[in-house]
């Protein structure tokens, strides 16, 4: 018994596919597929007289009682019937004889195969075979074709969309670049002018505070002198509570003096943070930046984060700053983020719940250490790393996105809260300007580690 072949022939009228209906995720089931399939007992005329009707068909696919046999392209239909005597041999007969003539190896694909990937599969075929069409398998027992002409459009499209996205991406990285450094520039100017009052504030406070000390000695030298005071005199200690006055001035003093130094440090930490544009390499107090970078952090850790620090005794590296101050000043915010997120969870949880707030305690740990490594001391692989991890117990990242995390312009954040700028720098930073390693370690609910190791041998 003849099987009667599926009819749903493209028009060769088609419009072009819209460039704007693909994107650099579409699959070959987003393309115009071609359904044409015919069982093996069909009589090859048919076939030819399917070829002559539609001039754009690239091939037809052979079934054998319901099964997927294999494809025969166009081209290898062609060649067989204008043989000698090639109308005389396959014309009234079967397609199966001209099937086992004729037929190659097709190339197979699953019908949720990115474009990009599919191009690359059909352009590593044989010379012979490269503009065979491609069979594409929508189900176990669902096979189409693809014109391999209608695979390359589609892959100039993405092409020429993945062009346009990294021209606006550069231009973005750009603009967030030269925003970060007049960002700093500004910085370290406002902190010099600052810092200068600031000094003359904190250099005359020694000299207040000895003032008044004179000024109190001179009072109780007058008491001790002269004990019978007029009664105007006691009148106005009294009004002044000058006994209150006499106690409380030195730690008003102390007081100010410790605000002022406190003040001098946090612009000290500004002005670290906001050498970004150094080009020499300097001796690098790696302690000193994480302090420096936790201080301008301050006001964001004041809502029951816990900040414990592991310290080790390292050495000076080789490196920059500013730059390795803005890593730690990313993944530290990143941490915090973290954490914070995972608190209002916790917190609606327990609302919608009504049940007791978890004893859970929002914490981020920094650990240093110098570590050597196991194998032989290499220019890849330096005698001693310093190490730098960065924990938190907070909401943690999935498996799928921990490959894409330090890609440019990716973020996990809300739009608006993040520019998925802040960890791929960081990695930049640590790879490219200091030659050393950011790992990533992370469990969804139990939180995340960024590893920064930074070689203490010199830089080239």
């Amino acid at each position: 018994m003849l099987s009667v072949y599926s009819a749903q022939l493209p028009s060769a009228s088609l419009p072009p596919m819209d460039s704007h209906q693909l994107s650099l995720e579409s699959t070959l089931q987003e393309i115009q597929l071609y359904d044409i399939q015919l069982e093996s007992d069909y009589l090859t005329k048919e076939a030819a007289r399917i070829f002559e009707e539609n001039p754009i068909l690239p091939g037809i696919i052979v079934m054998e009682e319901g099964h997927f046999l294999g494809m025969i392209s166009r081209r290898r239909f062609l060649e067989c019937m204008s043989r000698p005597y090639g109308l005389e041999i396959f014309f009234k007969r079967p397609l199966k004889v001209l099937y086992s003539f004729a037929h190659t190896n097709p190339l197979i694909i699953p019908g949720n195969t990115l474009i990009v990937t599919a191009a690359r599969y059909a352009l590593q075929r044989e010379v012979e075979l490269l503009y065979d069409p491609i069979v594409v398998q929508l189900t176990p027992q669902n096979y189409q074709l693809l014109n391999v002409h209608d695979l390359l459009v589609a892959q100039a499209q993405i092409h020429e969309l993945t062009t346009q996205l990294l021209q606006k991406q550069t231009q973005s990285k750009i603009m967030q670049t030269e925003k970060l450094a007049s960002l700093g520039r500004m910085l370290a100017g406002v902190a010099h002018e600052i810092l200068n009052p600031i000094n003359f504030i904190f250099g005359n406070l020694e000299h207040l505070s000895s003032y008044s000390q004179d000024i109190l000695e001179v009072l109780s030298a007058y008491d001790i002198e002269f004990p019978e005071s007029s009664a105007k005199i006691i009148e106005l200690k009294e009004s002044v509570d000058l006994n209150f006055i006499v106690q409380d001035l030195p730690k008003v003093i102390d007081s100010m003096t410790v605000g002022t130094a406190q003040l001098m440090q946090i612009i000290r930490s500004f002005r670290t943070f906001s050498h970004m544009d150094e080009n020499a390499l300097q001796e690098v107090n790696i302690h000193e930046c994480i302090d420096s970078t936790l201080l301008i952090l301050n006001n964001r850790l004041k809502f029951g984060i816990k900040v414990s620090k592991n310290y080790s005794f390292l050495p000076p590296i080789q490196g920059y700053s500013g730059q390795l101050s803005q890593v730690f000043m990313n993944l530290l915010s990143n941490a915090i983020d973290a954490v914070m997120e995972k608190a209002d969870v916790q917190g609606a949880a327990s609302v919608s719940s009504e049940q007791e707030p978890t004893t859970w305690q929002p914490e981020i740990k920094i650990t240093t250490e110098v570590r050597s490594p196991e194998t032989e001391s290499t220019s890849a692989n330096p005698s001693r790393w310093v190490v730098v991890r960065i924990a938190d117990n907070g909401t943690g990242i999935p498996p799928e996105l921990q490959q894409r995390i330090f890609e440019t312009f990716f973020t996990t954040k809300p739009v608006g809260k993040g520019t998925g700028l802040g960890l791929a720098i960081s990695n930049q930073i640590v790879t490219e300007k200091h030659q050393g390693r950011l790992n990533l370690h992370s469990q969804v609910g139990v939180g995340t580690e960024f590893e920064i190791l930074l070689p203490l041998a010199e830089l080239n």
